[in-house]
C-alpha cells in the first residue's frame, strides 16, 4: 500500500465529489485539480493552482489512473489536459449542510464516500 501512495507523489489528480443531503438528494457538486504533494495513510494532499492545499481521506479505492484526454472543469470552464489520476467521491452532508473535513481555507472536504 505503501508504494501505491508513494507513486502519486508529484502527479496530476483531478478531483469529483458529489455531495448529498442526508435525505438523499444531490446538494451540489465540486471538481479540482492539483499537484500530489503529499500521500500516505494519513491522507492525500494536493496543491491547487492557486496554491491552496486540499486534503482527501487516504482511501486509494477512489483513485484510478485517468484515461488520456483534455477534462472541462464545470464550474470554471478550465481545462485539464492529461492528468495522471482521477479520484471520484461521494459525500454526505451533515445535518446543518457541511462537510466533516475542512480544506486549508475553510471550505468543505470531502468527508467521505
Amino acid at each position: 500500500m505503501e508504494n501505491r501512495f508513494a507513486e502519486l507523489l508529484g502527479k496530476i489528480m483531478l478531483v469529483g465529489i458529489t455531495y448529498y443531503h442526508p435525505d438523499g438528494e444531490c446538494a451540489g457538486q465540486r471538481q479540482l485539480w492539483g499537484t500530489v504533494i503529499s500521500a500516505d495513510e494519513t491522507g492525500v494532499v494536493l496543491r491547487q493552482s492557486n496554491g491552496a492545499r486540499f486534503s482527501l481521506p487516504p482511501d486509494l479505492s477512489s483513485v484510478e489512473p485517468a484515461p488520456p484526454g483534455e477534462y472541462r472543469l464545470r464550474s470554471t470552464g478550465e481545462v485539464v489536459r492529461d492528468p495522471d489520476y482521477l479520484s471520484t467521491w461521494n459525500c454526505e452532508l451533515s445535518g446543518d449542510g457541511a462537510g466533516n473535513h475542512e480544506e486549508e481555507d475553510g471550505a468543505p472536504d470531502a468527508a467521505g464516500r
